[in-house]
C-alpha cells in the first residue's frame, strides 16, 4: 500500500479544492454561499446551516448547498477529533454528493461543476478515512479524485478556485517524498510535483480565487510554517486569518506557534492563555488538542522566565492530555514536555526524578533534538544559565 504521507497530501488537494465551485449562476445565492463560508470558518456552525439548507431549498438539482451542509459535519469532527458519533453521518452525506455528481457526469462528462464537487466530496471521504486509520479506504479515494481535479483544470485552467488545489499537488508531490523518502518509489504512479510552481499557485489563489480564498491562504500558511521555515510570511497570513476568523481554534493556534517561532514570546503567551480559557469555557471548536498545546506553551514560557512550581503545573496537564490523545506514538508535545519537566527536575535538585525523565524522552520519536538533548543531560545535569 503506497504510505500515507503521500495520500493525505492527495487527499488535502481533494478537499476544499473541488468544492469551491462558483457555477451558481443566481448573485443572490452566490453570495448566500460566501457568508455561508464566512460563517463556517468561524465555527459559527449553526448560522452556516441556515445559508446552505436556504440554497439547497431554492436549488435542490445543485450539489454545492449539500456540499457546504456537509462540511459543517466535517469541521464539527475536527474540531472534537476524538468523538467519531459524526463520522458515519458525514459519509452519508458525501455518498450522496457524489451520487448526485455521478449522475450529472453521466449525462455530461465535462459538466466542472460535477467534477469539482465529486471531487471534493470523494476527498473528505479519503480524509475521514485516513485520519481514522483507514488507510486502503483513504487510498482507493486518493486514486479515485486525481483525474478528476486534473480534468476539472483542463476544463478550467484560468480558474483559481481550481489553482489552489493544482497548487496544493504540485507543492506536497515535491515536498512529501523528500522529507519521507519511503514514498517515493510510490511517486511513479502519479505526475511529478514543483515546489516553487507550487508555492506560486498557493500565493496566487489566496489573492485571487473567490471561494477558495481562506482555503488557500490556511495551506500556504501552513507550507511557510512546517516546510519552508518562513516564519514571517506564516505569521502575516496567521494574523489575517484570526483576525477575519477569531472563533477559529486552528487559526488561533496557528497565530500562537508563528509568534513563539518568530520571537514574539509576550503576545504569544497572551495567545495561548485565551486559548486555554477558551477550552476551559468549552468554547465550540476548542477541544483537548487546543488545550494540550496551549499548557505545553504557558509551561515553556513559564520555564524560560523561571517560575519552575506555575511551569510544571501546565506541563503536567499537557502530558495528561497527550497520554489521551497520542494513540499511535508520542507526539512531539510529549517528548519535548516530558523533556521540559526533567530540565525543571535537575533545577530543583530531583537528580534521579530528572534522570527517570530524560530515559523516558529517549523511548520516545525524537522531535527537536530531544534525544541529544537527554542523553547530554543524563551525563551532566542540566543548568539554567545566569
Amino acid at each position: 500500500m503506497i504510505n500515507k504521507f503521500l495520500f493525505l497530501a492527495i487527499l488535502f488537494l481533494f478537499s476544499w479544492v473541488n468544492t469551491q465551485s462558483q457555477w451558481l449562476d443566481d448573485p443572490v445565492l452566490h453570495q448566500r454561499v460566501l457568508r455561508g463560508i464566512d460563517k463556517l470558518y468561524n465555527f459559527e456552525f449553526d448560522r452556516a446551516d441556515s445559508d446552505f439548507t436556504e440554497v439547497i431549498r431554492l436549488r435542490p438539482d445543485h450539489p454545492a448547498g449539500y456540499f457546504f451542509r456537509a462540511m459543517i459535519q466535517w469541521e464539527r469532527i475536527i474540531s472534537n477529533f476524538d468523538d467519531e458519533s459524526r463520522d458515519d453521518n458525514l459519509y452519508q452525506m458525501l455518498d450522496a454528493i457524489i451520487e448526485m455528481c455521478e449522475k450529472r457526469l453521466d449525462e455530461n462528462p465535462d459538466d466542472v461543476t460535477a467534477l469539482f464537487f465529486n471531487g471534493g466530496a470523494v476527498g473528505f471521504r479519503g480524509r475521514l478515512r485516513a485520519n481514522r486509520g483507514k488507510w486502503i479506504g483513504a487510498a482507493n479515494d486518493g486514486i479515485v479524485a486525481l483525474p478528476l481535479v486534473r480534468k476539472a483544470y483542463e476544463l478550467e485552467p484560468n480558474n483559481y478556485d481550481v489553482l489552489l488545489g493544482i497548487g496544493i499537488y504540485n507543492y506536497y508531490a515535491s515536498v512529501v517524498p523528500d522529507k519521507y523518502p519511503i514514498v517515493k518509489p510510490a511517486m511513479i504512479f502519479f505526475p511529478s510535483g514543483d515546489r516553487i510552481k507550487g508555492l506560486e499557485q498557493l500565493r496566487q489563489a489566496s489573492e485571487k480565487a473567490k471561494y477558495a480564498k481562506v482555503e488557500s491562504m490556511y495551506f500556504l500558511m501552513q507550507s511557510y510554517f512546517v516546510y519552508e521555515k518562513d516564519f514571517a510570511n506564516a505569521l502575516e497570513l496567521a494574523r489575517k486569518l484570526h483576525v477575519k476568523y477569531p472563533n477559529n481554534s486552528m487559526f488561533h493556534r496557528y497565530l500562537g506557534r508563528c509568534l513563539v517561532s518568530t520571537g514574539y514570546l509576550g503576545e504569544a503567551k497572551d495567545i495561548f492563555i485565551e486559548i486555554e480559557k477558551r477550552c476551559s469555557n468549552k468554547q465550540v471548536g476548542y477541544d483537548t488538542y487546543d488545550a494540550r498545546e496551549a499548557h505545553y506553551y504557558l509551561g515553556k514560557f513559564d520555564f524560560m522566565a523561571g517560575r519552575f512550581d506555575a511551569a510544571l503545573q501546565f506541563l503536567y496537564r499537557s502530558d495528561e492530555l497527550s497520554r489521551k490523545i497520542d494513540k499511535d506514538e508520542p507526539s512531539g508535545f510529549m517528548a519535548l514536555g516530558n523533556l521540559l519537566i526533567g530540565m525543571i527536575y535537575d533545577v530543583q535538585g530531583r537528580r534521579q526524578d530528572a534522570i527517570m525523565q530524560y530515559e523516558k524522552v529517549l523511548s520516545m520519536k525524537e522531535y527537536d533534538n530531544s534525544h541529544k538533548d537527554s542523553k547530554g543531560y543524563i551525563v551532566n545535569p542540566y543548568k539554567r544559565s545566569k
